[in-house]
């Protein structure tokens, strides 16, 4: 008669091994589907804007779209300021040039580009996080260091609808978004401490 063999055991330290490279896999596949994602979602936010935009927007506005694209900034964001060009165009298209510029000019400098990066990044925070109003300060402390600073063209301010026009573009998805819709607000309040003529919402 044949005595039946003892099961084989694999030894603890194998197994142990074994989960820790298909834990390192499976985190190997996530970062991979993200990065996928974050590339499909730039790419598809180029073709809208090749595709698309030219008959919303002038040509200027489409180049600084893709270079917001270019830069690291993501598609949702691109995408938020895509809606904002197309607002102050068409309600406010006595800006539309500055507000151009100094998109532009925000492209060109590396420290305003981490800001506002940050400052997208502040809609996931508490609207009473602390950090928004040191934001805020490095944000109005940028846009005041600029030497072509921006402003209100001569005459905006005197017509009876300026306010509300400029409140819709300035508070597009600022409901989505509370913490955004401080930081903004504190941002102007700054610029008008400073002297800067920002219309009221």
């Amino acid at each position: 008669m044949c005595t039946p063999r003892p099961a084989a055991h694999t030894p603890s330290g194998q197994h142990a091994g074994a989960e820790r490279f298909a834990a390192a896999l499976d985190d190997v596949r996530r970062r991979l589907t993200e990065q996928i994602e974050d590339l499909t979602a730039r790419r598809d936010t180029l073709h809208r804007l090749t595709q698309c935009d030219r008959a919303l927007l002038p040509d200027q506005a489409c180049a600084v779209l893709d270079r917001l694209a270019g830069a690291g900034f993501g598609a949702d964001y691109v995408a938020v300021q895509r809606e904002a060009l197309v607002l102050v165009r068409a309600l406010v298209p006595e800006i539309l040039d500055s507000f151009l510029n100094r998109l532009e000019r925000l492209l060109d400098d590396p420290e305003h580009v981490k800001l506002t990066q940050r400052g997208w990044q502040a809609r996931t925070w508490d609207p009473d996080d602390p950090r928004i109003e040191e934001l805020a300060a490095a944000l109005a402390s940028k846009v005041l260091a600029d030497p072509a600073l921006p402003s209100m063209p001569a005459g905006f301010q005197k017509r009876s609808d300026a306010t509300s026009r400029y409140a819709v573009v300035n508070g597009h998805r600022a409901d989505e978004a509370p913490s955004i819709a401080r930081l903004n607000a504190l941002v102007e309040a700054n610029l008008r401490a400073a002297g800067i003529d920002v219309p009221h919402p």
